[in-house]
């Protein structure tokens, strides 16, 4: 089916941003987020972008929506009270955690609290063994007490964790059904949700469904009912977090697959510019109003994970947040947006976020009750912003707001004028995203210096030139629209869906018709998701997270999209110590006894994207001098220097500014510190590039 005029939604903590391909053309705007009603802010943009193209609701051949509402009520707690039905003796396993420490030798850890009190979790007698036998019946008289319990309790959604019901679902389908003739409420089973081993991660995953899922369904239904009351009768698709498009009544169903949807829309973004110049290794950048996104992209295809953790206590550390069990694009996300709030800390020194302006009150300089300075405050200070036409002139900043906001919270307490206080917050805050960029790197063993970043986000543009001066990075993009990434990467988004099923296969008791029959039933669950969206050719990948018996984790290995043999056991061990010794330098050989084993089996399919327009980078040579200018502060130089201010849409491929400049557009601007160039590239993206490696 071809679906030629698109539309992208993208709900972030500050702005809204709306993107519509229509007929050959791009039209974008930003619209402030609307917390009372969500979708309110959405249809305003949509106003906005489709008087633009001279079309109607009507026209729309298929809305894409992406959303940080998911995530928003995880770490800010505002989800529905939630009844955990679980196995006996597990009723504090989300509590409890794991064995793993993020720091072990300090003994006041700040761990998040679990999303369901105790006292709202109930137990019942019944056992499933970890080979999926029957170990005990399950006891339905009570369920039946518990129910009622339920009924009476006030409770909003349910959640129901079993032990081991990964391999086998029939006493978690069995609760449902007797819990569901008692109660009115969506109930949420991890068989369904995350049918994948380990207890902790997966009851947390249910749990975090349940949460989320009466107010996602609720805020879909409305979003859905005011499209249709405006003329819209086109379908409406989400992105999940694995970056594939799936249908509004999935969403609703299994929302937690919505919680990193956003950020998911800016990696294949980068991925798509990415493929058009034929980057191998990129480093994707997204910094909106309230954080900021970096993810590795390897050969077009951002990283993938099976696990990723919200709402982390520490910064930067693993096991210290909300583990979600569910496939995710992989990426390192920290409380530094252009709404993150500057304050100082007992010990005298400059912190960033993760407390955000968001877009109410927002910044001082928004002047909409804000008072407390933030990332864009500072900006504006140090001149990287136009106050007349932030936003394309929507909105007004006053720089005398942000000046005021910022000596009284930083420079009074600091002794420093408001130019100096401004400085050091930006400086805090690329350096704590260079931090999280290095992490981020390190952890998946690369060198970050040795990609090409690409960066996009209404904030990124104004920081990316300084954050590649902290990384050593020598070229970065801009693409076009990079202020609306995220919602031009869901117009780019295949329909997908990745369905998983934890079964611990010894590859000495492979047996093929098991493993046959398992990767049918996934690959006929991925593929009614995908075709509830496309009638496209579909590309299935398959893996098999494998691991040495006695290891704690897996890594992944891609299986081959045929029947298995008894043969194939073989070619899987080769398979799997090759692919170990890429991640760990060598493979564990020579040990007798040492088995292999697969934990769990993977079935991604997605229909077949057209492949986007090859471009080749340009270093041009055609300099552009300056018409306007303005001081503007330059971190490389410690001081304001006259910079030059070129409108993007004034330049032409080849075009070449040197830096110091700022080319602005209606949605960002781009600022270019002293040691790069701005290259227009044919595409309509600009390369910043380093002085010495531009020759």
């Amino acid at each position: 089916m071809t679906r030629s005029i698109r539309l992208g939604a993208d709900i972030g903590g500050t702005f809204t941003d709306i993107a519509l391909e229509a007929n050959g053309a791009l039209h974008s705007t930003k619209v402030l987020t609307n917390y009372a009603a969500p979708e309110q802010a959405i249809l305003d943009g949509m106003d906005v972008v489709l008087a633009e193209a001279g079309i109607g609701y009507g026209d729309l051949d298929i809305v894409i929506h992406g959303t940080t509402l998911a995530t928003n009520a995880l770490i800010e707690r505002r989800g529905a009270r939630v009844a955990f039905v679980t196995t006996e003796g597990f009723r504090d396993v989300i509590e409890m955690r794991t064995e793993s420490r993020f720091d072990q030798y300090d003994l006041n850890l700040k761990l998040p609290t679990p999303l369901v009190p105790r006292e709202d979790r109930f137990v019942v007698r019944g056992r499933i063994g970890a080979q999926g036998q029957e170990l005990a019946p399950l006891d339905e008289a009570g369920l039946e007490a518990i129910a009622e319990q339920i009924a009476a309790g006030g409770f909003g959604a349910v959640a129901i964790g079993f032990i081991h019901a990964y391999m086998n679902p029939a006493h978690e389908e069995r609760a449902r059904e007797i819990i569901a003739a008692k109660v009115g409420l969506p109930i949420s089973i991890s068989s369904e949700v995350s049918p994948q081993m380990r207890e902790f991660e997966r009851f947390n995953t249910v749990c975090a469904n349940a949460y989320v899922r009466p107010q996602m369904a609720d805020y879909l239904g409305r979003l859905q009912l005011r499209l249709k009351d405006r003329g819209a009768s086109c379908p409406v698709f989400m992105i999940h977090s694995g970056g594939g498009l799936i249908s509004v009544e999935t969403a609703a169903e299994f929302p937690v697959r919505l919680v990193e949807s956003g950020p998911a829309g800016g990696a294949i973004f980068a991925a798509d510019i990415a493929r058009r110049f034929g980057l191998e290794k990129v480093v994707s950048y997204d910094m909106g109003g309230t954080t900021a996104k970096i993810c590795l992209i390897e050969e077009f295809a951002p990283k993938t994970a099976r696990t990723f953790e919200v709402a982390r206590t520490t910064r930067f550390a693993k096991g210290s947040g909300m583990p979600i069990s569910i496939p995710v694009i992989e990426m390192i996300e920290i409380g530094a947006g252009g709404g993150s709030i500057a304050w100082v800390d007992s010990l005298g020194r400059i912190q960033t976020g993760p407390e955000s302006a968001a877009s109410e009150p927002g910044p001082a300089c928004y002047q909409r009750g804000g008072t407390r300075p933030a990332i864009t405050d500072a900006d504006l200070v140090l001149g990287k912003i136009d106050a007349e036409n932030f936003a394309g002139g929507a909105i007004r900043l006053s720089v005398d707001m942000a000046r005021t906001a910022i000596s009284r919270d930083v420079g009074d307490r600091l002794k420093l004028a408001a130019e100096p206080a401004a400085f050091g917050i930006c400086e805090v805050v690329d350096e704590n995203m260079a931090n999280a960029a290095r992490v981020h790197a390190v952890e998946n063993g690369k060198n970050i210096s040795d990609n090409f970043m690409v960066a996009f986000g209404g904030a990124a543009p104004l920081h990316a030139a300084r954050l590649c001066e902290k990384l050593g990075i020598d070229r970065c993009l801009i693409p076009p629209g990079a202020g609306v990434g995220s919602a031009i990467g869901f117009l780019k988004a295949p329909f997908g869906y990745e369905a998983l099923a934890s079964k611990i296969t010894r590859l000495s008791e492979f047996d093929p018709a098991k493993v046959n029959a398992l990767l049918d039933g996934l690959k006929a669950t991925a593929e009614r998701f995908v075709r509830a969206g496309t009638d496209g050719v579909i590309r299935r990948e398959i893996l098999a997270y494998m691991r040495y018996v006695g290891q704690g984790w897996e890594i992944p290995v891609t299986l081959p999209d045929r029947p298995f043999t008894a043969g194939d056991a073989e070619a899987l061990r080769a398979d799997f110590q090759a692919n170990y010794a890429r991640f760990f330098g060598r493979a564990i050989t020579g040990l007798d006894g040492l088995e292999i084993e697969i934990v769990t089996f993977s079935v991604k399919a997605e229909d077949i994207r057209p492949a986007p327009e090859r471009h080749s980078l340009a270093l041009g040579q055609k300099a552009v001098g300056a018409k306007q200018s303005r001081p503007v502060f330059d971190p490389a130089r410690g001081e304001a220097l006259t910079t030059t201010i070129v409108e993007r849409t004034s330049l032409a491929p080849g075009d070449r500014v040197a830096g110091p400049a700022v080319v602005v557009e209606r949605e960002t601007s781009t600022v270019v510190t002293s040691p790069f160039d701005v290259v227009m590239q044919s595409d309509g993206s600009l390369l910043l590039v380093r002085k010495e490696s531009a020759q």
